[in-house]
This record gives structure tokens, sequence and C-alpha cells, in this order.
């Protein structure tokens, strides 16, 4: 290790997303003078969305990127030392922790705070970046509302995907659900639902060709992958539900993670298996992933840290 470029910190921030920002909003208050690295999405998912209507606190709504610039000047304001760069590996092997920045710049720190958040799965078609934002979503809890009383689509067959064709039943006129195989990798039960609702429709053995549109969503195409037959059908969004990744690949070997690679937190707490170590959003999160429960879990590992360190006689 080269010496000459440690810095150390009693707390150090992996994520900008509304869980690591609401950390370091807690951590400075606690006068833990926070280090936050940014990482490669600065502000997280939320500035890949545009209106965000259902974080309390804005009666009219506001623009996703804009938030999270309020969370940022707001931690920036209580004194955490907000910087743009990449954690690239960890040493967890004894305390203090270590971090790797962008390959190169390895920082000692007394706590961890992970918040690096999951990245959601795309299809890998053209039309669907494009148009993301302006109708290509893949969040129907988020954005279903803007096209209440319309017809939608959304491609998936897990549990995440027919709970949302659910829930997009209720609000839009139809919704028409594109399933690769002849049958549902979602449970049993939430599949009689999804078959069971009138206005969601199932296209079977079938993918998207393509999203239509020139600057909003206005069409899907459908593929048979057994015929090969096309169909075009009128929507006015896509929402895409084939799953999330968590960004947690650097610390596989050192945490708990469960089979699809969350980080396994000690129920009620961030705590990870490894000692000072704590995580929170969507990292350690698959059932929730909101906005507002990203900032919650982003205090309880503030927290934690401070308990963790006043503990050990560190703060």
């Amino acid at each position: 290790m080269d010496t000459n470029t440690n810095e150390k910190t009693g707390c150090l921030i992996i994520g900008s997303g509304p869980a690591g920002y609401t950390a370091a909003i807690y951590a400075s208050r606690a006068n833990l003078k926070p280090i936050l690295y940014q990482g490669i999405q600065p502000g997280g998912q939320l500035t890949i969305t545009t209106e965000v209507e259902n974080y309390p606190g804005y009666p009219e709504g506001i623009q996703g990127p804009e938030m999270m610039v309020h969370f940022e000047k707001q931690a920036a304001r209580m004194g955490a030392d907000i910087r743009y760069g990449l954690a690239t590996q960890v040493d967890f092997s004894s305390h203090p922790l270590k971090v790797q920045i962008d390959e190169e710049k390895w920082i000692e720190a007394d706590s961890v705070i992970i918040s690096t958040g999951a990245s959601a799965k795309w299809l890998g078609i053209e039309s669907e970046q494009r148009l993301n934002g302006y109708g290509v979503s893949a969040c129907a809890v988020c954005d279903g509302f803007f096209f209440k009383g319309k017809p939608v689509a959304i491609v998936g067959a897990g549990d995440t995907a027919a709970e949302e064709a659910l829930y997009l039943s209720k609000i839009c006129s139809e919704v028409h659900m594109i399933v690769r195989r002849d049958e549902m990798r979602a449970s049993k039960v939430m599949q009689e639902r999804v078959k069971a609702t009138p206005n969601i429709r199932i296209y079977w053995n079938s993918e998207t060709d393509e999203v239509l549109g020139s600057n909003k969503v206005e069409a899907v195409r459908i593929r048979n992958n057994q015929t090969g037959e096309k169909l075009e059908v009128p929507v006015n969004a896509f929402f895409v539900a084939i799953g999330h990744s968590p960004n947690s690949d650097i610390f596989k070997g050192w945490l708990e993670m469960d089979e699809a690679g969350y980080i396994k937190t000690v129920p009620g707490t961030s705590r990870t298996n490894i000692e000072g170590v704590f995580a929170a959003g969507d990292v350690q999160d698959k059932v929730y992933r909101q906005a507002v429960t990203a900032a919650g879990s982003g205090c309880m590992a503030a927290l934690d840290a401070e308990r963790y360190l006043s503990a050990k006689g560190l703060h």
C-alpha cells in the first residue's frame, strides 16, 4: 500500500443517493466529520427519474435530479466533505478499515457506511435508453401515477413484475404484460391474481422488439419468439421489471450477502457482519426500494456508526 496517499477519517460514506446523503447529514451533525464519495452516479437512481411526487415535504412534486441537488447541498451545509470518486476495492481484514478510491488512493476509516444502491436491469434496446424518463421507467410505483387512465406495457415475469402489473391495473386503463416464456417465475398466488385481473393482457412467449415514439412512448412492438410474428400495441408508458442488481461487487468475500448480492444487515439495524461496517439504502433493501425508505436507513446507519464509534472510544 502506498502510504503517501493515505488519509484517515472517522466515518467514510460510499455512495450518494438518498441513503448516502442522509447518512452524511446525520454523521455531520454528530461531528463525525464524514467524507462521502459520490460514486459512478452522483445522486443515485433519482437522477434518472423525472417527476417525484411521493417524497414527503414536496406538495407540488419535484424533479428527481433537483431533489438530489437539495440533498447534496444540505449535507454540504452540515459540513460533510463530499467528493467525486469511486470506491474500487476494500480491505476489511483489520481496523482501521481500508477503502481504495479510483484504483489509486487508499483511505483508512474507523467506520464505513455503504450506500452504493442498486441498478435496474434493462433489456438493452436503443429506444429504452432514449425514452428513459419520457415514458420508459424501471419503477411502476414511482411513475405509474403519471399514466392514470392510459394504456401501458410492462415486461417481466417474476414477483416484482406481477406486483407492478397489479399496481398498474388499478391506475391505468390497460396493462399489456410481456412474458418471455410460456410461464411466469412469479409465485402461484401472484400469477393467479394477474390472470384474474380483467384489464391485464398477457403476451406469452413474447419479447420487446422496440419501444416506439420520437420524444415520448407511443407504442410497443412485441415479437412472438415462436412464430416471429410482430404486433404493435399503442401504449403511453413502458415499464421494465426484470430485476435490480445491487452495486455490491467490491464487497464480495468480505460481507455476507444473499444469493442476489444484497448485503445482509442485522434486522432492525444497519449493521453488517463486519464490525464498524454499516449498509443503507437499496444495496441492502430489495423489498421497498423507495427514496424515503433509503433516506430512513441512511439515518439509521449514521446513528449506528456514531454509537459504535462512541462505544469504541473513537469519537
